[in-house]
């Protein structure tokens, strides 16, 4: 048993005690040796001072110096210690650590001013907060797993959407956000995110640059990513509030197998409902279910989302009306040569949009390089693309063939192509 006790430990000792408690019970409580109560209540008792505090801080012998380093400071920034520290190692050879000029500060300089934080309540509609949070070995299909749940949460009505995952990359991170916003019923003008690489590529906070392709998604669906300041929770408390509440064990995914992540999801969202019915929004004094249906109409009407994609891509359409993406050619309407076109991957599909519509799909990563649809180069000229020339007779009767099964195609095929050019 350790007998070392900090100064909480002590302090049990003595309210212990006090209410009647013997020294073996105090010991046994604290996980101590009997001998270690008798000495620190020994001590206590006769008001005894540790002799450390009486030792002189060694950052006192530059005294000078540290008020000249203040002085030149002028208030032009915030006190950093750390930078204090440094100036008198390398300008005069300090001895000590960065703790013994901290301990110095504390004794000597009253405590910095606190900085009061601005409390801001947002309208209906205007932000929602977004967050990950990990899960290891759930039981999942009698198999442990690692699974993701993503919170978006109204910062208004307080309402929180959750939407497991088994991956955290770019498609779910689009995916989650589709299932998310369908429970809204709306989208909110602004999505706060932390700094994660599936929202932000490069830097952090308003001067990170964000993901080309989730700003893609976010144009589509309608609406401003609003990246948080790095190591500032205040940022997005809300949805991390929420989370901690999940943790804690509101509502947890371990304790039971399932037999599936469809499962899991179905009983998330019974709790989610339940949960909304009965907690309250500090905005509104109503349930947070009541205060969702207040802030619904002032949320953007819900769009035909997106189908999540890893990968966003503008390209110009060349003059054969296709366009190049992961090393094969893939056809659009003739209309569009010449103009700029985004070709999203999705999981199966590869899309191409022109001002945020789709206007060609093409099934992804196929033995196939080159995919035509016949249907695409079909159609009256426009001011800007003349029509391309029509089948000719050896054209049509290749498109009658291809479309014949196997089976019923002419056994004797050159010659009837043959006798066509002639």
């Amino acid at each position: 048993m350790a007998n070392k006790l900090d100064g909480e430990a002590r302090m049990t000792i003595k309210t212990l005690t006090e209410r009647g408690h013997s020294n073996r019970a105090v010991a046994r409580m604290l996980g101590v040796h009997e001998n270690a109560v008798r000495y620190h209540r020994r001590r206590l008792a006769d008001a005894a001072v540790d002799g450390r505090s009486r030792q002189r801080h060694l950052a006192e012998a530059f005294a000078p110096a540290i008020t000249h380093w203040l002085e030149q400071l002028d208030g032009q920034g915030p006190l950093n210690l750390a930078a204090l520290h440094e100036w008198l190692v390398c300008e005069h050879a300090y001895p000590g650590s960065l703790r013994s000029v901290q301990r110095y500060f504390k004794a000597h300089y009253p405590r910095p001013r606190i900085r009061a934080r601005r409390r801001v309540e947002t309208p209906p509609g205007a932000q929602a907060q977004a967050d990950w949070a990990e899960f290891r070995k759930v039981v999942l299909a009698g198999r442990l797993v690692r699974l993701w749940l993503f919170a978006l949460k109204l910062s208004f009505s307080r309402y929180t959407a959750f939407v497991w995952s088994p991956r955290a990359d770019q498609l779910a991170w689009h995916r989650v956000h589709n299932e998310a916003l369908r429970r809204f019923g709306g989208v909110p003008a602004v999505v706060r995110i932390d700094n994660l690489k599936t929202g932000v590529v490069r830097g952090a906070g308003p001067w990170g640059e964000i993901n080309r392709h989730y700003r893609a998604y976010a144009r589509g669906v309608g609406f401003h990513i609003d990246a948080c300041l790095p190591r500032h929770p205040q940022g997005k408390g809300k949805v991390e509030r929420v989370i901690r509440e999940l943790r804690a064990g509101a509502f947890s995914p371990y304790g039971r197998a399932w037999e599936g992540i469809e499962e899991l999801q179905q009983a998330t969202d019974v709790y989610i409902q339940r949960r909304s019915t009965h907690r309250r929004c500090p905005a509104t004094g109503q349930t947070i279910a009541a205060s969702l249906a207040l802030e619904r109409p002032a949320l953007s009407p819900l769009p035909i989302l997106p189908e999540p994609f890893d990968l966003a891509l503008t390209r110009t359409v060349a003059t054969d009306a296709t366009v190049g993406f992961e090393g094969r050619r893939y056809s659009v309407p003739f209309a569009y040569i010449g103009q700029r076109v985004e070709v999203r991957g999705a999981a199966a599909r590869v899309q191409v949009l022109a001002e945020h519509q789709v206007i060609a799909v093409h099934p992804r990563h196929t033995p196939e390089r080159i995919l035509i649809d016949p249907a695409h180069y079909e159609g009256p000229s426009t001011p800007q693309v003349l029509a391309p020339m029509p089948l000719g007779r050896m054209g049509r009767k290749l498109a009658d063939l291809q479309a014949l099964a196997p089976q019923q195609r002419p056994i004797d095929l050159y010659a009837a192509l043959a006798e066509v050019a002639r």
